[in-house]
């Protein structure tokens, strides 16, 4: 099977694989679509995604779509659109069992962070747990639907706010996770939500998806304690003083944007004087259930794929990815 592995910083390339073979337990899936992550950029561009350098050919990817393949129980029919759970849950830990995703040991599709390195999705053919397959429903666009990851990144960081019905909402970075944050957030009622970014291309791009105002932060200042719901995308740390400072008195800021891994300028007097409640965001729990639902009732959602390339074109998307002022959601198809 045809496949995009990682082999090193700037080293990516498209060969030949053994398909894999469903065991017990196990389905096999013929990809469709796979969304280039931020993780994926910094395991081309870098060689490693933070502490976790690519030690052996590494296929990336985590967002995707397909149908399934083959399922030896029968259960599913060849040709059932899905997309999937990326997880697999590690050790329990007692305070923790609601809450699989923070378990440790576990694994992510598309990884280096395991050894052997956990192989993503990048291929024409991926094996997995059957705990992972989700059906979509009728109707629903494989290039859409491989959004499902990302867009249940963003419904976790609204769920730990305590939802944003009605209220006023600061997306701080316009990537495609501040784009899908700002889509989930219009879907879940907030009453407004506004974008901020460097860049006027994320902007135009989050205009195109209904924001009601859009800020280029360096042209002009983020309004003080002026939003009920902060969700800081970028994970730039000189955004987070603005953004804290953005919010209202007893708000709720919620960091989804990943953070370098190392001492950070950050200004947290306003944290205590406006007692804020502050949450870190790390992947998400079961979101992808509801994100599969919004994806197919909010056609719009799929605006936030600005590119699509093929899969023998893979070097030419993971550039383009990088590009933020240029693109949005690139995606590969097999």
């Amino acid at each position: 099977m045809k496949a995009i592995a990682i082999h090193g910083k700037q080293d990516l390339r498209e060969q030949e694989l053994p398909a894999p073979a469903p065991a017990e337990g196990q389905v096999r899936v013929r990809v469709a679509y796979v969304g280039i992550c931020g993780s994926d950029l910094h395991y081309y561009f870098e060689g490693a995604n933070g502490e976790y350098v690519v030690r052996e050919p590494l296929v990336p990817g985590h967002e995707l779509s397909g149908v399934i393949d083959e399922d030896p129980t029968g259960v599913y029919e060849p040709g059932t659109p899905v997309t999937l759970h990326p997880a697999t849950f590690g050790r329990l830990e007692p305070g923790l069992e609601d809450k699989p995703h923070l378990w440790p040991d576990g694994a992510y599709l598309g990884s280096a962070s395991t050894w052997p390195h956990t192989q993503g999705a990048m291929s024409e053919y991926l094996v997995v747990d059957r705990s992972a397959v989700r059906v979509l429903p009728q109707g629903l666009p494989l290039r859409r639907a491989a959004l499902a990851e990302p867009l249940a990144v963003a419904l976790h960081g609204i769920s730990l706010a305590g939802g944003v019905q009605g209220k006023s909402v600061l997306v701080s970075g316009a990537g495609p996770i501040g784009l899908l944050s700002a889509v989930a957030a219009l879907t879940e009622g907030a009453a407004e939500v506004t974008a901020s970014d460097v860049l006027p291309g994320p902007l135009g791009r989050a205009q195109g998806l209904g924001v009601h105002h859009t800020i280029q932060v360096g042209a002009a200042d983020l309004p003080k304690e002026a939003f009920d719901v902060v969700l800081e995308c970028s994970g730039v740390p000189a955004a987070l003083t603005a953004a804290l400072e953005a919010v209202r008195r007893a708000g709720s800021f919620v960091q989804l944007g990943m953070l370098p891994n190392s001492p950070a300028a950050v200004n947290l007097a306003p944290l205590v004087s406006k007692e804020v409640t502050v949450h870190g965001s790390f992947r998400f729990n079961d979101e992808i259930d509801q994100a599969v639902r919004l994806l197919n009732q909010a056609a719009q959602t799929e605006d936030v794929i600005t590119h699509e390339f093929t899969s023998d074109r893979a070097q030419e998307a993971f550039d383009l990815a990088k590009d933020s002022e240029v693109s949005g959601k690139v995606v590969v198809s097999f």
